[in-house]
């Protein structure tokens, strides 16, 4: 009887959001907290994912959905060290899917002394998600928080898997694992990060939602963050990536608090426009590590390369390497062409790893 009216109270909600109506802060977070501890039924838990983002998240509704996953289902860690700790990554959903840039950008930005905290799951949307990819340079994937923080420690760069249970123990890997669509949890999910970096650069799907990200990430705690979106000239698509191929919006979080919105172009940076088929991921995902590696061990140009640098400029920029985006595309260009990045590539299969030999074997493979 208590269920029926549970589920009954929970379709009240969805209603709301069926008829475009917000909810607050403390509405949402206690929806999520119903979702995450399987009080309603799956068909409830479905239906109010997909009516809250076919209305559009607001920033208290992310911010409620954040804390319901940071405070019930993540396993948190600290890290040793003063040093700043950084995130990046994309919320998917984007409409024109890229090979992994964000994971690229990460490694090159740990080859230049910033600490990366990442979280990332297996692809929703996409050919290749993060947490495929890093599996398949030879990562290990499914290990426990402190197996993350002490590669984010030695090799500077770790992976926590959003959709694994030692990561999430409740309900995150249920759920993502049963839905073939984005929803807000490809936001207020990456957002329940066990390290809680303080600075970011993060993608998302449309340019309509970078005010609500940033505001939230101001929200939550960020002290610096760069929230984005980029554009493809001559198209209505768009990638959760800094891009080379068109426009790219952004939202900057400064340390004061205040939020500035900006644009640019790849011309600005001396950056060639190029076209977004460069891309896109290999229609044969087995060949794709393959050449993530070569990008990584310098030996690949074009639009990839570019897209590497300047999305790992915004790491050095955000980071405080760097006191401009052009100065972060020196830096990130001088990482990639030496053999910097391959060297922490390699550290972070050896040290996000219970098997260290095994995993740099699987990495040999792919050179």
């Amino acid at each position: 009887m208590q269920e029926l009216a549970l589920n009954k109270e929970f379709g009240g909600l969805i209603t709301r959001l069926i008829r475009r109506e917000n909810l607050d802060r403390d509405e949402a977070n206690k929806a999520f907290e119903h979702i995450l501890n399987d009080d309603v039924t799956a068909m409830h838990q479905g239906a109010f994912l997909a009516a809250l983002t076919a209305k559009g998240e607001t920033a208290h509704e992310v911010a409620g959905s954040w804390e319901a996953i940071y405070e019930l289902d993540t396993n948190k860690v600290s890290l040793n060290g003063s040093n700043p700790v950084v995130e990046n990554s994309g919320t998917g959903m984007d409409t024109f899917k890229t090979f992994n840039i964000s994971t690229a950008a990460s490694i090159i930005a740990a080859s230049g002394g910033i600490r990366m905290a990442r979280h990332g799951a297996r692809a929703i949307t996409s050919r290749c998600g993060t947490v495929d990819l890093a599996e398949a340079l030879g990562v290990d994937v499914e290990c426990h928080v402190d197996v993350v923080a002490k590669s984010i420690e030695t090799a500077g760069l770790g992976l926590f898997n959003g959709m694994s249970p030692l990561i999430h123990p409740m309900a995150l890997g249920r759920i993502l694992s049963q839905i073939s669509f984005g929803s807000t949890l490809n936001i207020a999910a990456s957002l329940a990060n066990p390290v809680m970096p303080d600075r970011a650069v993060r993608g998302v799907y449309a340019k309509e939602m970078i005010l609500p990200v940033v505001e939230v990430m101001k929200a939550i705690g960020f002290k610096r963050a760069l929230v984005l979106h980029g554009g493809i000239n001559r198209s209505d698509k768009g990638m959760d990536e800094a891009s080379v191929c068109g426009t790219t919006w952004c939202a900057e979080l400064m340390e004061n608090g205040d939020i500035s919105q900006f644009q640019f172009l790849p011309g600005d940076f001396s950056l060639e426009c190029h076209d977004p088929v460069d891309l896109a991921p290999e229609v044969d995902i087995i060949n794709e590590p393959a050449r993530f590696v070569a990008l990584i061990r310098g030996r690949e140009k074009g639009a990839r390369y570019d897209a590497a640098i300047l999305n790992a400029a915004l790491i050095f920029y955000v980071a405080g390497k760097v006191d401009t985006i052009a100065a972060g595309i020196e830096a990130a260009a001088k990482a990639l062409d030496g053999n910097g990045a391959f060297e922490t590539l390699e550290n972070w299969v050896s040290s996000q790893n219970s098997e260290p030999e095994q995993g740099l074997k699987k990495l040999d493979t792919l050179l």
